[in-house]
């Protein structure tokens, strides 16, 4: 796991009401969890945040540095991110997506079977999305089952499940 390597947490969808007031979209665990951080980078500038409140898709922000709407919809597409090493610890069993993701993956007889490409959830749990050296995709949900290990070096993924 790469801790200087920053992670999204949410990119500016635009402009809210005059007063500088942007839209989030978040990638992360809501709009408590953007509370955690009080400055964000954002596309090589600083925003310090001032509030954050959820909204109807997401969340609605105030930043110091942001004091109307032009400014705001200036920042329209903008990621905020965060250093990795900034994130919360994890409990044994637990992962951050930003760390599975462009990880090699292995099968369990050994066998180089492509890298995480990406992770969805479509609200069962997470599915890891794993791209084979041709290019062709295939997903395997991310249980014990299905993924016997993971580390900072590859996803070991059961031969079961690989197309």
């Amino acid at each position: 796991m790469v801790a200087d390597r920053p992670v999204t947490l949410a990119a500016i969808a635009g402009a809210h009401g005059v007063r500088g007031e942007v839209r989030l979209k978040l990638f992360g665990e809501g709009a408590e969890a953007l509370r955690a951080f009080s400055v964000f980078d954002a596309g090589g500038r600083k925003l310090t945040l001032k509030s954050v409140r959820p909204a109807n898709q997401g969340a609605v922000a105030t930043f110091a540095e942001i004091a109307d709407r032009s400014a705001a919809e200036a920042l329209r597409g903008t990621l905020l991110t965060v250093p990795r090493a900034a994130l919360p610890p994890l409990e044994p069993g637990e992962y951050y997506h930003h760390d599975l993701i462009g990880l090699p993956c292995v099968s369990t007889d050994g066998t180089l079977v492509g890298h995480v490409a990406a992770i969805d959830n479509f609200g069962a749990g997470d599915i890891l999305d794993i791209e084979k050296p041709d290019g062709r995709r295939f997903m395997v949900p991310m249980t014990e089952q299905a993924v016997p290990t993971w580390d900072a070096t590859g996803v070991t993924v059961n031969a079961a499940f690989i197309e």
